[in-house]
């Protein structure tokens, strides 16, 4: 799961504006909210697919989730390096690469015949989503900036849990699953390349590109503890994404004793759905009530969820998933927004880097190591409490945090 949220300020409005007509408005910016939308769904694409090669293949939850981790890592560094150059090449070549990525990726999907070509397929896949990202949350922006904010917002959520779901259904329900989900993908990113030709461009081309590529990670001294105070939270948010998006498919098969591809990817589905709508529904809440509201929502989820392994009750399982994912879905945007507006405006990206940095690392890193412990540490169940408990536990330190600085600062609790 990714969140469009720029890795610097994009430029507003570039003087002269590309004297050329095409696709704008309300078109223009329902086609770069669909380009999210299926970028974000062919991330979580595989999910529902990771069983069945690794009964194919014959490799264990490590190789699952160290896949899974590559893409994470992919897209940190796309994000870090190509976040902007859309502001300097044009929103449309960017797009148009990253698409022509995206398709490589596909055909390596549906053709693969084993590990490593799932490596390059989520490497190139990575790449092309990171680097489009920007360019997407900008030229929203660039049509509008109210509405472009909230499709900002809201699409990644979308598009992460329509993926899984829909890859479940195909795997579920239609012949040749591990080819049909990529070429579907591969005949709708083509679409989208041809409505990009014809999208108004919003930006004219200007030197700088190459100084783009330079990570801008800086931490103004009045966003230091607020990054404190969020870390916790952007640690557990992700991470609690990286597991469901890795090793959920496995453990919902565990608890229902159901080998439906469906149910596998269903507890993703709900995860970034909710997350989605607790982001469109927060949206003009205070910060620290956000932040307040997803913290005790995630203890709520996750609670609820170890109670459900315990019981290996189905339903008490997908209630504590929705609730974590409200959870998810506030943390990352109270986090966000209870640090970035402390910075200055010159310094914004370099904090939106870092705030990255650590998102990523919580998306990649807890899950790899859930990878192992599950071969080599009492198996899945055993180390989905781990997992649940270390979630809980971050999710702790962030309101331990948060209570410390409201009453600092001579806020209510």
């Amino acid at each position: 799961m990714t969140t469009t949220v720029h890795i610097r300020a994009p430029h507003t409005r570039p003087d002269p504006q590309p004297a050329r007509t095409g696709l704008s408005g309300t078109a223009g910016l329902v086609l770069l909210a669909s380009i999210v939308v299926t970028f974000l769904s062919a991330s979580s694409a595989p999910t529902p697919l990771y069983a069945i090669y690794q009964a194919e293949w014959g490799f264990t939850p490590i190789t699952t989730t160290f896949v899974f981790g590559i893409y994470a890592l992919a897209v940190l560094v796309a994000l870090l390096t190509l976040g902007t150059v859309s502001d300097h090449l044009g929103r449309r070549p960017v797009l148009l690469t990253a698409l022509a990525g995206q398709a490589v990726a596909m055909i390596v999907f549906a053709t693969a015949s084993g590990v490593s070509e799932l490596l390059v397929a989520r490497v190139v896949q990575g790449l092309a989503t990171g680097a489009a990202l920007g360019a997407l949350g900008a030229g929203m922006i660039d049509i509008s900036r109210e509405r472009g904010t909230l499709a900002n917002a809201v699409a990644p959520g979308i598009g992460t849990g329509l993926g899984a779901l829909v890859s479940g259904v195909v795997v579920q329900y239609l012949p040749a699953p591990e080819h049909l989900i990529y070429l579907a993908l591969l005949g709708v990113f083509g679409l989208q390349a041809v409505g990009v030709l014809l999208l108004h461009e919003t930006v004219s081309r200007k030197p700088g590109a190459l100084a783009t590529l330079v990570p801008d990670i800086k931490l103004p001294r009045a966003t230091r503890g607020p990054v404190l105070v969020a870390a916790p939270v952007l640690i557990a948010v992700w991470s609690l994404a990286g597991f469901y998006a890795s090793l959920g498919p496995a453990l919902t098969r565990r608890l229902t004793g159901s080998q439906s591809v469906v149910l596998g990817g269903l507890g993703l589905f709900l995860l970034a759905g909710v997350a989605a709508s607790a982001t469109y529904v927060l949206r003009n809440t205070a910060p620290r009530v956000v932040m307040f509201i997803g913290i005790a929502s995630l203890l709520a989820g996750v609670g609820l969820n170890l109670i459900a392994i315990g019981a290996s009750s189905t339903i008490l399982f997908f209630s504590g998933t929705a609730i974590a994912g409200f959870g998810f879905g506030a943390g990352f945007q109270g986090g966000i927004r209870t640090v970035v507006p402390l910075a200055a405006a010159h310094e914004r990206s370099g904090v939106l880097s870092l705030l990255f940095v650590i998102s990523y690392i919580g998306l990649g890193a807890p899950a790899v190591a859930a990878g192992y412990l599950v071969v080599h540490d009492g198996g899945l169940i055993h180390t989905a409490r781990e997992y649940g408990i270390f979630v809980m536990v971050l999710a702790v330190l962030a309101l331990t945090g948060l209570v410390r600085r409201s009453v600092r600062t001579g806020q209510p609790v």
